[in-house]
């Protein structure tokens, strides 16, 4: 049986971070991965996604033309071609999972082929063969929810929607988070007929006026959004080309709607831990309630040796995230910094809407909560450069939080063109302790949207 220093359950962001780190240290590691390197982010996440946010974004543009200039037609989605945009999306993520294919070779990092499962606290089974290691790091990730109602294997989930070979006519996505509003974004864009089914309210954990503001734009720019909103069933059409779902709505709790004509269905309602078949019980592990595995702020979990980063941990499911938790455990097993682990706190992020959403920090409401009447916030609704030559146009939205006499930013939240681009500088300044005072003495550049975050009042 060959023993490692260090195995990486998982060939995603996070296992690949901290076993290339750790090799870098002259630890003998391995990575176990079943499918194409680079996990979720990679090839049915981020990288994809970013890809047809991107060209729904185009699609945005040679709508603008006009205003600019530009001769183009009243049908630029004619032009479209879905099959062309997905060859060239796929062979950029191959090219993608050939790099991480060679950055294992060249960090001399073992790459073990097959679905890995514990068979003791230090051991592990991949493809029949047996694997021992001093420190096992649990970065298998997550996957995609499916409800238990009738007809739900009629949808697919956001794997499914990087598989799909034409572009749909009509399509529901049910679910209120990220991913949903994304796609719902991405097809409208590209000139699908979207509606949106809600069973709350979209984005429930975001600053308010973030919320507020996509409902709106994502409702002016065609999307049907049904808010608390359930889906009870899914049939197939007699043609099987389409779907018909059986909604309720909690204000009309007697009466169930149909929604016809469906040619594609998206659940986008969550995902839950990738742990199912790693025979966690041979270790002694628990997890909580929704099935991940709990953590201490060293990535520790409750059996020695055996530690879990990214995704499968439910703190934080951002790809950056997982990368950086697993470089600073493998700092502090293998690089003498003992006390090297991942600050959770003011963590940026981006919601590839249409418009982009960028966030760090406390939403208002949170900060009241937590520091009652030392919170002040500054907002600023204005309308980009950009659309004063366009037929429509979309407004952006900034706030920041503040608390104390001192003014400390704790919360920073925009929506509108560019802001996905503007917040990481914002979030340096925020993490090392900025103040109000610190960005009114920051000269502003101009013009740019950007420099309204310098100049509120």
């Amino acid at each position: 049986m060959k023993h490692f220093d260090l195995i990486a359950i998982g060939g995603g962001s996070g296992g690949l971070a901290v076993a290339r780190r750790a090799a870098k240290y002259g630890a003998r590691c391995a990575v176990a991965e079943q499918g194409r390197l680079g996990g979720t982010c990679v090839n049915v996440g981020c990288v994809p996604k970013k890809v047809m946010w991107q060209a729904a974004g185009i699609a945005e543009v040679l709508q603008d033309a006009t205003g600019y200039g530009f001769d183009l037609g009243d049908k630029p989605h004619q032009t479209f071609d879905w099959s062309h945009l997905k060859q060239r999306r796929d062979t950029y993520i191959e090219r993608l999972n050939q790099i991480y294919l060679n950055g294992l070779e060249g960090s001399e990092v073992a790459h073990l082929q097959g679905r890995a499962h514990f068979v003791d606290a230090q051991t592990i089974d991949v493809a029949g063969q047996r694997y021992s290691a001093d420190h096992i790091v649990v970065a298998s990730g997550c996957v995609p929810t499916v409800p238990d109602i009738p007809g739900a294997g009629l949808g697919i989930t956001s794997d499914g929607f990087f598989e799909l070979e034409q572009q749909p006519r009509r399509v529901a996505i049910v679910g209120s988070g990220y991913i949903a509003i994304e796609l719902a974004g991405v097809l409208n864009g590209l000139g699908c007929a979207v509606t949106l089914l809600v069973r709350g309210s979209v984005l429930a954990r975001f600053e308010q006026m973030l919320r507020e503001a996509i409902s709106v734009e994502m409702q002016r720019s065609g999307i049907d959004i049904r808010l608390e909103t359930e889906v009870r069933t899914v049939t197939a059409d007699a043609t099987g080309q389409s779907v018909t779902l059986t909604l309720s709505q909690s204000s009309l709790a007697e009466h169930d709607e149909q929604l016809s004509n469906i040619d594609c269905l998206i659940w986008a309602v969550g995902r839950h831990p990738n742990t199912a078949d790693l025979n966690l019980a041979a270790t002694g592990l628990d997890t909580n309630e929704r099935g991940f595995l709990h953590t201490d702020r060293y990535q520790n979990t409750a059996v020695p040796g055996i530690y879990a980063i990214g995704d499968v941990t439910g703190r934080a499911a951002l790809t950056p995230v997982a990368i950086a938790a697993g470089r600073r455990l493998a700092e502090r097993l293998f690089n003498g910094q003992r006390d090297s682990c991942l600050d959770y706190e003011n963590i940026p992020t981006v919601v590839f809407s249409h418009p982009p959403m960028a966030t760090i920090g406390l939403s208002e409401e949170a900060a009241r909560e937590r520091h009652g009447d030392a919170v002040t916030t500054y907002h600023s609704r204005f309308t980009a450069m950009y659309y004063a030559l366009t037929e429509h146009r979309v407004p952006t939205q900034m706030k920041l939080v503040t608390v104390g006499d001192e003014q400390r930013v704790v919360g920073c939240h925009m929506i509108g063109q560019g802001v996905d681009e503007i917040l990481q500088g914002f979030a340096v300044a925020i993490k090392m302790g900025a103040t109000k005072a610190d960005f009114d003495n920051t000269v502003a550049i101009h013009p740019t949207s950007a420099e309204e975050l310098v100049t509120m009042r």
